[in-house]
């Protein structure tokens, strides 16, 4: 599973890409087909600083894209892999019934 972050109007620094892998990481406890992830970070400044994290993750046959705004990235990364977890789940889930 290949992990690829890409920063927009910043550079990240090694611990804020040390956390996203490690979130991301886990991902692979849920669907074990993952082929890779893409992880885009933005950081919006006409709106009080908004950063945003989408969490783009390929599996066979299909893309997966979440999206999450907050005031940190580490808060906007976690969201997006809790969110990308339940998705994971159903995917499995359908999967496996048919």
């Amino acid at each position: 599973m290949n992990i690829n972050i890409t920063s927009r109007k910043f550079k990240a620094k090694d611990a804020l890409k040390e956390f996203i892998n490690n979130e991301i990481k886990s991902l692979e406890k849920f669907y074990d087909g993952i082929l890779d992830i893409d992880v885009i970070l933005s950081y919006i400044h006409e709106k009080d600083s908004i950063k945003t994290a989408e969490l783009i993750v390929n599996i066979p046959g299909k893309s997966l894209a979440i999206s999450e705004d907050s005031e940190d990235f580490g808060k906007s990364v976690s969201a997006c892999a809790d969110k990308m977890k339940r998705l994971l789940k159903k995917e499995k889930s359908k999967r496996i019934s048919k």
